[in-house]
């Protein structure tokens, strides 16, 4: 299928896997990528800004990677805050699949890759690091957002990185507009991308 998205739920293509040498947390690994998926080569300039312009994540809690991929933000969160349960969600299932074989390789036991159904009702969030899907669409964008930012607890954030020519600028206006709970403010500008951060405050 030669319109498979990294997006595509479960890509027909046939799989053929890769070893990319990425540097996460400082340190490099050899990690599986595959085709049908987002970014397979390199970890792409986007997540690349964000995981440089974040701060340390909390030392433990729920976190989320909203639309993993193959797990660069999710292996970082895990390795960086081991008493922490990174949630690492996408609806892609060999993206998911790649994820657990990599943190499998690194011996990282605090990961749970999933569909965005198959993460409890219950679970609030101590921190959302996400690179999200701008491809998709605003509506169905927008509809992500407004699935997951309510559920992060009172004094934590979530950190999203945008590309400028994509609407970082539009999407920093919905979400001040439609999150009249969260403080959003752009926090870097690099390379053609900007983080934005969404506190909610604790009272």
């Amino acid at each position: 299928m030669a319109s498979d998205h990294y997006f595509t739920g479960v890509p027909g293509t046939e799989l053929k896997l890769r070893t990319v040498t990425v540097r996460l947390s400082g340190q490099d690994y050899e990690l599986t990528t595959a085709n049908g998926i987002f970014s397979p080569d390199r970890v792409d300039p986007g997540t690349a800004v964000l995981l440089a312009n974040t701060p340390t994540p909390p030392a433990d809690g729920n976190f989320l990677d909203l639309g993993c991929g193959w797990g660069p933000i999710s292996l970082t969160l895990a390795l960086e805050a081991p008493n922490a349960h990174i949630w690492a969600v996408d609806v892609n299932e060999r993206a998911l699949d790649l994820l657990r074989t990599n943190a499998e390789k690194l011996g990282l036991t605090n990961i749970s890759a999933v569909l965005p159904d198959d993460v409890p009702d219950d679970i609030r969030f101590r921190t959302i690091w996400s690179n999200p899907p701008i491809r998709v669409g605003k509506a169905e964008l927008h509809s992500m957002l407004e699935r997951w930012l309510p559920r992060l607890e009172p004094g934590s954030d979530a950190w999203l990185v945008v590309q400028r020519n994509l609407g970082s600028d539009s999407l920093h206006r919905w979400l001040t507009e439609t999150f009249d709970d969260l403080d959003v403010t752009k926090e870097t500008i690099s390379k053609g991308y900007r983080v934005l951060r969404a506190l909610r405050p604790t009272a």
